[in-house]
């Protein structure tokens, strides 16, 4: 599979985006010992949390702050479930006796902030950011940030703010500060203001690396791929290259369709066998066979020892390169170690794609057999079996293959999860359910299938309060992962929430280029009305996957 590398001003943002809603341990004195009615009403509060009730453990965290003197840490946590909840008008009450207990907090001014943009408050959002942005402690943009990105079900609006604060001279004189304020204004969809703020780092910083990274970046996402190339082939010049400098560059080309440049700027300088397997991926994902070539005979030169690691990346790229034979050859010569159970399913994929089936299916069976091997890979195994069966169009085999998997290890939650979606796609929702609920049953906290079972059953039932619970509790382990913020969208929109449904798709699109949130969202936007931004989403998706399903789904019932 190509490997994905990320611009590292995208992975900053979802992080800062948490800050708000991080407990102030830093700041926080002794608590005050709690009353049995309060322990009460915080035990109630955990339990409605964790059963995905958010209005509930709001109030019950609320009544618990309120029966204890001076406590600003309850107060907190039941602003920060009311936010996550959306619901403003609980967050308001929360908030105002955090305002109380902790007057100067940053994050309580940040879910201040926040509040006010979803209540869109404007000119109170304005001051209270500004505030945060002005305020002696250095982590105060970082707050300011966060709830900008989190707060306002209007991104224009936010935007409008965001431009006002810049006009205003209160974004700190900080590289990384502006920096990620461009990242933010690009994130909310402002071009305009993009454009802004990259021309005012420029003047700022004009020998910065990275603000060339943000230009190149800027100028990508405003469809101007051409200058964004320009950008970054100047920059690909920079002597010293540092390695981070080095991986995000092949970031920006890769984001641009280009992975050939990508593989192209990461062959300079040092190399390392993590570096030679981004590349070989890059060049497989352009299908430049001739320059994979060239690496290919880069790597064998340096074969001679029998180091497995090196020996399993040539085989994977003599796979890339269709030579099946030596493929054969170089993952039957890896030694040991945890790189031999890699080469041992790469043997059995390998000898799939020859045609010779049953050597296949006795390679993957000796594996599962083999009890030399840990768990992992054996699991590994019945799940290999399984895709391999399916690409084949061999449903009872890719059953059995799981119902094997699962009698040599009962209750295996990557095997339940992968036949739960084998169920799904088969429209058999009572089995999916089952087999996601057998997860969650040893494993109640298991974010990805609570994310998982929600979505089926908003996507695929009526059961949309039931669904709503579930992906509530998944995002109160991740509130920034994009797929769940795009479950949440989705029930809101099957709920007749289509404003608040908006607000989240935008911002998991924001978070991640993704086909299934491209098409959620431009559902969302067809049915209130917005036909003509339905349909650029709906061609930003069909870019990226064609084929998906829930986009095949959307254009048929809306005839875009």
């Amino acid at each position: 599979m190509p490997v994905t590398l990320r611009f590292p001003l995208s992975t900053l943002l979802p992080t800062l985006l948490f800050a708000c809603f991080a407990p102030l341990a830093a700041q926080a004195a002794e608590p005050p010992a709690m009353t049995p009615d309060t322990l009460t009403a915080t035990m109630a509060g955990e339990y409605a949390l964790h059963a995905g009730r958010l209005d509930e453990a709001a109030d019950w965290y609320l009544q618990a702050a309120r029966s204890v003197e001076g406590d600003a840490g309850l107060a907190e946590r039941a602003t920060r479930i009311a936010l996550l909840g959306n619901d403003n008008a609980r967050s308001a009450r929360a908030l105002k006796l955090w305002r109380q207990r902790a007057p100067h907090s940053l994050a309580m001014g940040a879910a201040e902030a926040t509040l006010s943009l979803r209540d869109n408050k404007l000119g109170a959002a304005r001051r209270q950011l500004e505030s945060l942005l002005r305020d002696p402690d250095p982590r105060g943009w970082r707050y300011a940030v966060a709830a900008m990105g989190s707060g306002g079900k209007d991104p224009k609006a936010t935007a409008q703010v965001l431009g006002e604060l810049v006009d205003a001279d209160a974004v700190p004189d900080d590289l990384q500060t502006w920096l990620v304020m461009g990242g933010l204004a690009q994130r909310l969809g402002d071009a305009a203001l993009a454009e802004r703020i990259v021309a005012a780092v420029i003047e700022h910083f004009p020998d910065e690396p990275r603000v060339a990274l943000l230009r190149a970046s800027q100028l990508r996402e405003s469809d101007q791929p051409d200058q964004a190339r320009a950008v970054l082939a100047t920059l690909a010049k920079t002597e010293p290259m540092t390695p981070d400098l080095r991986l995000s560059i092949a970031s920006e080309y890769d984001a641009l369709g280009d992975s050939a440049a990508a593989a192209a700027v990461l062959a300079q300088g040092p190399q390392d066998d993590q570096l030679y397997g981004l590349r070989a991926s890059l060049l497989a994902k352009a299908d430049d066979k001739p320059a994979l070539r060239e690496l290919y005979e880069e790597l064998k030169q340096g074969a001679a020892s029998p180091d497995p690691a090196r020996r399993l990346l040539l085989g994977q790229t003599a796979e890339f390169l269709d030579l099946h034979a030596e493929a054969l050859e170089w993952y039957r010569s890896v030694a040991g170690g945890p790189p031999r159970a890699q080469a041992r399913l790469r043997i059995a994929k390998v000898l799939h794609d020859l045609d010779r089936d049953q050597e296949s299916w006795a390679a993957l069976r000796e594996l599962q057999a083999d009890a030399s091997l840990d768990d992992d890979a054996r699991r590994d195994g019945y799940l290999l079996e399984a895709e391999l069966r399916l690409d084949d169009g061999d449903a009872s085999g890719e059953l059995d293959a799981y119902a094997r998997g699962l009698a040599a290890y009962p209750d295996e939650p990557e095997l339940l999860y992968a036949r739960g979606l084998m169920w799904e796609r088969r429209d058999d929702i009572a089995r999916a359910e089952a087999d996601l609920r057998r997860i969650l049953v040893a494993d109640p906290d298991n974010v990805p299938t609570l994310n998982a079972l929600g979505y089926t059953l908003a996507d695929r039932t009526t059961r949309y309060e039931e669904a709503l619970q579930l992906i509530d509790r998944a995002r109160v382990a991740d509130p920034d992962n994009p797929a769940i913020i795009d479950s949440h969208g989705w029930v809101l929109y099957r709920l007749g929430r289509n404003d608040e449904a908006l607000a989240e798709l935008r911002r998991a699109f924001a978070l991640q280029k993704d086909a299934e949130i491209g098409a959620h969202l431009g559902e969302v936007l067809w049915v209130t009305g917005h036909k003509d931004e339905a349909r650029r989403y709906f061609e930003e998706a069909r870019k990226l996957d064609p084929d998906n399903r829930s986009l095949k789904r959307a254009l048929e019932k809306t005839g875009a």
